[in-house]
C-alpha cells in the first residue's frame, strides 16, 4: 500500500485561542475507505472541505498524490448530504454536464454512452431523462454518487450522504456504494454519524473529539485515536452483527461517542 494522501498539522480556528481542532494528522493509502465519526462540531466536515479544496485551513497541510491542495479539483469528487443536483437538467444532464468539465474534448456517442454506463452502475436507467423534482430522496442520491464516480476522481469525499434517508433506502445504496468502490478500487473518505455503517465500509476509522473546557483549561479537538476495522473486507450488511468480533468494535466506538469525544 501506498500513502496517498497526507494531512500534516491540521487546524481551523476562528477564534485565535480557541481552536475548533488542531494538529490533527492522518494518511490514507490508494484505495482505502476511511470514515471519520464524532459529534456535531467537532469539525469533520471543516476537515473534509479542505480535502476538497472549499475551505483553508488555519494552518497545517494537506497533500494528494505528492502534491499540495490549494484549491477544488476534479480529481476529487464530493458527494454532500444535499443532493446539489441542477433542477432544470435530467439525470443524463446533469451527470454528462459533469463528465463534459472534465473532458472538453469527449465526443458526443462517447459520452452518452460513459454516463449511460455510470447512470446503470447506480441503478436509475429508468430513470435517465427524468429531473430532480421526478426522483425520491434515495435516487437523487444515486445521481450524486453516479456523478462522482463519473469524472473518474483520484478520490472521492463523501459528507454524510445517506444522513437524510430511510434506514431501508440508505442500507441498498450503501451496498451499491461498497460494490462500485470494490469495483474502482476508489480511495474514499467519509463522514458518518453512524456507527455501522462506518463498520460496514471503512478499512479505519478515526474518533474525532469535540473542542472544550479540560481540566481547567481549553483544549481544541482532535483525532482522538484512529481504530483499525478487524472484520474481513468483503462483510455484507445483513450478516455483520454475525462476525466475530462486530461486537467489541461497536461497543468500543459507541463507548467513545458517549464518555470520551465530548468536553467534560
Amino acid at each position: 500500500m501506498k500513502t496517498f494522501l497526507k494531512i500534516e498539522g491540521l487546524a481551523k480556528a476562528y477564534v485565535p485561542e480557541r481552536p475548533v481542532f488542531a494538529d490533527v494528522s492522518f494518511t490514507l493509502d490508494k484505495g482505502e475507505f476511511v470514515c471519520i465519526i464524532g459529534h456535531s462540531g467537532c469539525g469533520k466536515t471543516t476537515i473534509l472541505n479542505v480535502l476538497a479544496g472549499l475551505d483553508q485551513a488555519s494552518a497545517g497541510h494537506v497533500f494528494m498524490d505528492g502534491r499540495e491542495v490549494s484549491g477544488p479539483s476534479l480529481e476529487r469528487g464530493v458527494v454532500f448530504q444535499g443532493h446539489a443536483l441542477m433542477p432544470w437538467l435530467s439525470v443524463r444532464q446533469n451527470i454528462a454536464f459533469a463528465v463534459r468539465s472534465r473532458w472538453p474534448e469527449m465526443k458526443a456517442a462517447e459520452l452518452r454512452a460513459h454516463v449511460e454506463r455510470y447512470v446503470e452502475m447506480v441503478g436509475l436507467s429508468h430513470a435517465i431523462d427524468r429531473k430532480p423534482s421526478e426522483l425520491s430522496g434515495g435516487m437523487k442520491q444515486r445521481v450524486g454518487i453516479a456523478r462522482a464516480f463519473s469524472i473518474a476522481p483520484k478520490m472521492l469525499l463523501l459528507d454524510e450522504p445517506f444522513g437524510a434517508l430511510d434506514a431501508l433506502t440508505r442500507g441498498a445504496i450503501q451496498d451499491e456504494l461498497m460494490a462500485i468502490v470494490r469495483q474502482t478500487q476508489q480511495t474514499v473518505f467519509m463522514i458518518t454519524h453512524d456507527v455501522d455503517e462506518a463498520i460496514l465500509l471503512a478499512d479505519r476509522i478515526l474518533l474525532m473529539r469535540n473542542g472544550g473546557e479540560r481540566e481547567g483549561r481549553y483544549q481544541p479537538g482532535g483525532i482522538a485515536e484512529v481504530v483499525v476495522n478487524p472484520l474481513p473486507r468483503d462483510r455484507q450488511r445483513a450478516g455483520l452483527h454475525h462476525l466475530d468480533g462486530y461486537y467489541a468494535l461497536r461497543n468500543h466506538i459507541v463507548d467513545f461517542l458517549v464518555s470520551r469525544a465530548q468536553a467534560h
